[in-house]
């Protein structure tokens, strides 16, 4: 059957086990901070600051990350299986240079970096060797979101779960006794451990389903025309990525600046905060799957009612997932502290939370959907700004200069996300997006005649 006959992929079909991917993720990093919470609040705030570093180092792999996911969806969806098998193993040699670089950083700059954060006195010797110790899982955790990567592009949605599942459930078998002996850096060696039995499972995969099977080389190798191709997608979604974080890390600093219990509060709210933003992460990822099929196969007006339905859907069940959140904050902020400040600063940010989630939705959705397209310049052009002046010059502004607090960082994230929301969603409807994605039909038809 020719590409552009092939059925469209569902989106739900691939948004499910997404979805269920991200929410056992964040439980068991949500089990993680309710262990380490009751410790003390400081172990908790070292916790969280030590994972927003490890965040931040990761990132480095969206330079592939970004880019593979989309490159590969193009090529299946314009009949190149060829080309995306050798982008996959490109993508793999670069993850491990990526994920060796990402180790080494918080290996050796565990103290500069928390100290750039304004790590509070009690909280930095927590976090410092608990960081250190999770820089090995950075070069798993690049190996392994390459290979699910690859896999999710080749609608192996669930085969991809299973092996979360597999992961999750081996590092919760191992954390709990571990932290009880260990402490944090417990769950440091829980992690790389339960990352370890994951790659296995990828690779068995790979040869399973995709017929792939990795050559020594091809954890090295760095093959410059296909690693062009996924960096001209990669770099600027990666930038995005980046910019975000780094104005993000601003506002960490500012919360550092209020205190343990401000810092702990932060955390807390933003462990549920996670929670509330999936369904639309997964209905993003899974547009940006389904989108990049589409575009390969030239079918554009279908990719255009796809995510306007895929948005329509997204805006509901953010306004009613974080109302729920709002609503039961006061009884789960309590399971991670009993200090009524605390708790009472969470359910003020869990209802601001209403107010951010849709305008986050527009990002998560839209911004996914433009990337598939091959207009993967426009959002990070566009959306440093806002997360330069917006979020981390309204977080300074708001939450220290005008002594907001952690109210000031919220309105400075709800007002940053609307503008970006918007923005993005400008760019779908007014179809700017679409001489690029022409532009990837015509190359992969130039290169394999339809």
């Amino acid at each position: 059957m020719p590409p552009h006959t092939a059925p469209s992929p569902r989106l739900f079909a691939l948004a499910w086990p997404l979805f269920i991917e991200l929410l056992l993720g964040l439980a068991v990093g949500m089990i993680g901070t309710l262990l380490a919470a009751r410790v003390s609040d400081a172990a908790g705030a070292a916790f969280a600051l030590a994972n927003h570093v490890l965040a931040t180092l990761f990132i480095l792999f969206r330079i592939i990350g970004a880019g593979v996911s989309v490159v590969v969806t193009q090529s299946l969806g314009g009949g190149r299986r060829d080309q995306a098998d050798a982008l996959a193993r490109a993508a793999l040699g670069a993850s491990s240079w990526i994920g060796l670089l990402g180790g080494a950083a918080a290996l050796l700059g565990a103290g500069p970096l928390l100290r750039l954060l304004n790590a509070p006195a009690e909280v930095l010797p927590l976090a410092q060797p608990f960081l250190m110790a999770l820089a090995p899982a950075l070069l798993l955790d690049a190996w392994n979101a390459c290979m699910a990567s690859v896999m999710r592009a080749h609608l192996r949605s669930r085969d991809t779960l299973a092996v979360l599942v597999a992961m999750q459930l081996c590092q919760l078998a191992l954390a709990i006794p571990l932290m009880q002996w260990l402490g944090l850096p417990g769950f440091a060696l829980a992690l790389v451990l339960s990352r370890g039995l994951g790659l296995g499972l990828h690779l068995g995969l790979w040869r399973l389903r995709l017929g792939l099977r990795p050559q020594w080389g091809d954890w090295w190798r760095l093959p410059r025309r296909e690693l062009a191709t996924v960096l001209h997608i990669g770099l600027p979604g990666a930038a995005e990525n980046i910019a975000y974080r780094l104005a993000y890390m601003v506002s960490i600093a500012v919360a550092g600046t209020l205190g343990a219990s401000a810092l702990a509060a932060h955390s807390y709210a933003s462990q549920l905060m996670y929670f509330v933003l999936l369904p639309g992460l997964a209905t993003g990822f899974a547009a940006e799957i389904v989108v990049g099929h589409l575009i390969g196969a030239g079918r554009l007006h279908e990719a255009h009612r796809l995510v306007r339905r895929a948005l329509a859907r997204g805006l509901l069940i953010s306004v009613v997932v974080a109302t729920l959140a709002a609503l039961a904050s006061p009884w789960l902020l309590r399971q991670f502290s009993t200090d009524a400040g605390i708790v009472s600063a969470g359910v003020t940010l869990m209802w601001l939370t209403v107010l951010l989630e849709p305008g986050r939705t527009f990002n998560l959705v839209v911004i996914n959907a433009l990337r598939a397209a091959g207009d993967a310049r426009y959002p990070v052009m566009v959306g440093a700004g806002s997360m330069l002046l917006v979020l981390a010059g309204g977080s300074w502004l708001l939450g220290h200069v005008l002594g907001w607090g952690l109210v000031g960082l919220w309105i400075a994230y709800a007002a940053d996300e609307w503008l970006r929301g918007l923005l993005m969603w400008r760019r779908w409807a007014t179809q700017g997006w679409v001489p690029h994605a022409r532009g990837v039909h015509r190359r992969l038809h130039r290169r394999h005649p339809l």
